[in-house]
């Protein structure tokens, strides 16, 4: 487990506020993986453990529709966050994460979240705003599209 450096993304939303030191030490309980492509990071259902960043590579994230249909919903590159909810409760994910291109991702899981609450809580409380701002911010765009979607629907009636 190597030490990541947070610094290329000291200005992303995740880390807004957060400076200096203690980005350091963000870096310090931030993880690295290499993925290949092909490769489904999580699915759809199944505990959260952790949030990511995209370092290098694209990933999907898509959604179940039914039994045998999937929407592909986005499709995130470097410097996205995703899976961000996973830090903040243990539910289950919401949509399914899948590799579309070689991607280099540091993770914060749940436990190393938690010990950061505990030992640094101004520095945690800072993350979890910043987490509910990009969450808020998905919101509002999915709620955008969907009455754009909606309106499309109903002209398309008359």
């Amino acid at each position: 487990m190597s030490q990541v450096d947070l610094s290329e993304f000291a200005e992303s939303q995740l880390f807004k506020g957060i400076e200096g030191k203690e980005l350091k030490l963000l870096s310090s309980i931030f993880t690295q993986s290499q993925v290949a492509e092909g490769k489904t990071l999580f699915i759809e259902n199944m505990p959260g453990e952790a949030l990511y960043i995209i370092v290098q590579g694209s990933v999907k994230i898509s959604q179940m529709l039914a039994e045998v249909k999937e929407q592909e919903l986005m499709t995130l590159g470097a410097g996205d966050v995703f899976g961000e909810l996973a830090v903040i409760d243990d539910g289950n994910r919401t949509v399914t994460a899948q590799i579309t291109e070689d991607a280099l991702l540091y993770s914060l899981n749940r436990d190393n979240f938690n010990t950061l609450m505990s030992d640094e809580p101004q520095l945690a409380l800072q993350l979890t705003l910043n987490i509910v701002k990009i969450f808020s911010a998905r919101i509002r765009s999915a709620k955008e599209d969907y009455r754009t979607m909606l309106v499309a629907s109903l002209s398309n009636k008359s």
